[in-house]
């Protein structure tokens, strides 16, 4: 059987958190009654002109400086005809030869691969190239029935910058890892919600097979409705091997746009070959060529640490491992509520506190379907409770059991460590006492310990910690023995 070289691209519609719609004064509201932010403009009736939105245009050029991406000093509209229900001009305003942003990049990051891929990811580090991200306005949203459809035009005139790629994913491993990196990007700049089950992230993916040994690429199929990340990976991974069964059967491949059926796990043929002269693209007459010089300089203050950026200073800064930091970093939400937690105590180990963000804090709002919004338990909260293991007043195994509680009722720590008695004996004259105690009944374990036995150590500590019922300062109570031992 011939082997082929999978080339894969992504076309990834962003909606931007701008107020109003791209030409138009509508609001931008998720979830309104259907049909209730419409005016003359964004339902294409006859002598509605269209306004541009400046900050649309400035949250894509921000986009496009996370991404590396260039701005050209002239950008210009262009109208894309085709005829549609849920487009009421039967044309879409976007941008076609001279886009805001050109080129640059989206990093992979290791934890964005799937799960079960993150062992094996092919070539760590990589940076998928990007052709360009032009602005656009979205369509309105057609629901179909089974003998009718609705339309609601209250997404119609949406903000939308379409990220294009280059072909050079290899995967759908990779594009996983593509779509969630760009999403984390996208949020930590604050231009987008990125959240598909919205829709206000979509993505259409390009895909071809081609013999190894051949530089020409295949036909370029399409493949649209895909709905979520792992929806994506499903339908690249049955593409693929739908296109290598056809050529390995002799099949000529031709270029064309299949829709992905998530429910039947399968892609469906829409329509064949489609190219950029069918939409017959010429320059919007309403809208006038926009100079970016301006624009340019007044986002690049606003651009943003970065995910890997901040990974990368949590590494160094705070003494986080590769993973750990990582993690951290993923989502800008978690990486705030970790630095609160650092700032509320400056002599708390950062270390200390992110293996419990990591170990603790993430499981029991996974255990509880919560997110970190809805957490009872606050940076501070957290903070005050690894100071007190910190300074020895409870062992680490009772503040385990303190953050449960924590977590279920939102209490401070102080409280629950008192109402459960875990306060420990820090007095220096009582542990001396119960040490003494413990030495003198056992002359053949103090020998072991002068006789170089450091294990044996630890052996007087756990006897000290069951004479006080739990409660010795088990390093206070190390610190004796050793004294009174070693001298």
């Amino acid at each position: 059987m011939p082997k082929y070289i999978v080339t894969i691209g992504l076309e990834v519609h962003a909606q931007l958190t701008t107020q109003s719609k791209m030409f138009c004064a509508c609001p931008v509201e998720y979830g309104a009654e259907p049909n209730t932010h419409t005016c003359p403009t964004c339902l294409g009736l006859p002598g509605a002109l269209p306004v541009l939105n400046a900050a649309a245009i400035e949250k894509t050029i921000l986009t496009g400086m996370m991404l590396g991406c260039e701005t050209p000093p002239l950008v210009k509209w262009d109208r894309k005809n085709y005829f549609y229900p849920d487009m009421p001009k039967n044309y879409q305003i976007t941008q076609f030869d001279l886009p805001l942003c050109i080129g640059g990049g989206v990093p992979l990051y290791d934890l964005a691969y799937p799960k079960d891929a993150q062992k094996s990811i092919a070539k760590p580090g990589k940076v998928v190239k990007l052709t360009r991200i032009h602005l656009e306005e979205d369509v309105g949203k057609s629901t179909h029935y089974d003998k009718f459809t609705t339309l609601d035009f209250n997404r119609a005139g949406t903000p939308l910058m379409e990220i294009v790629s280059d072909p050079d994913i290899d995967s759908a491993e990779e594009a996983f890892a593509y779509l969630t990196s760009l999403r984390q990007i996208l949020i930590y700049g604050g231009v987008s919600d990125a959240d598909m089950e919205k829709g206000n992230l979509r993505c259409d993916v390009n895909i071809s097979l081609r013999p190894e040994g051949q530089n020409e690429l295949g036909a370029k199929i399409e493949l649209k409705n895909l709905n979520s990340m792992s929806a994506v990976r499903r339908a690249i991974k049955f593409e693929t091997e739908r296109q290598a069964e056809a050529l390995d059967r002799g099949e000529k491949l031709i270029q064309s746009t299949r829709r992905w059926d998530d429910d039947r796990g399968e892609t469906t043929l829409m329509r064949t070959k489609e190219d950029a002269h069918d939409y017959r693209y010429f320059p919007d007459p309403d809208l006038l060529p926009v100079r970016t010089a301006a624009l340019v300089a007044k986002m690049k203050p606003q651009v943003p640490e970065l995910p890997h950026e901040k990974r990368a200073r949590f590494e160094q800064d705070y003494g986080c491992s590769a993973y750990d930091a990582g993690v951290l970093a993923s989502e800008k939400e978690l990486a705030a509520w970790y630095e609160a937690a650092v700032a509320a105590d400056k002599g708390v180990p950062a270390k200390k506190i992110a293996n419990w963000v990591i170990n603790d804090l993430l499981g029991a709002l996974n255990d509880r379907s919560l997110s970190l919004s809805e957490c009872p338990v606050k940076p501070e909260a957290l903070s005050a409770l690894v100071a007190t293991v910190e300074a020895g007043k409870i062992s680490n195994n009772q503040a385990k059991e303190v953050f449960v509680e924590m977590s279920e009722t939102g209490k401070p720590a102080a409280e629950i460590i008192k109402a459960k008695g875990f306060e420990q004996v820090s007095d220096t004259g009582a542990l001396e006492a119960i040490v003494e105690q413990i030495l003198a009944s056992n002359p053949d374990k103090v020998a072991e310990v002068q006789a170089g036995n450091e294990k044996a150590m630890n052996w007087f500590t756990g006897q000290a910690m069951k004479a006080s019922q739990g409660k010795a300062n088990p390093k206070m109570v190390t610190e004796i023995v050793r004294k009174k031992v070693l001298g």
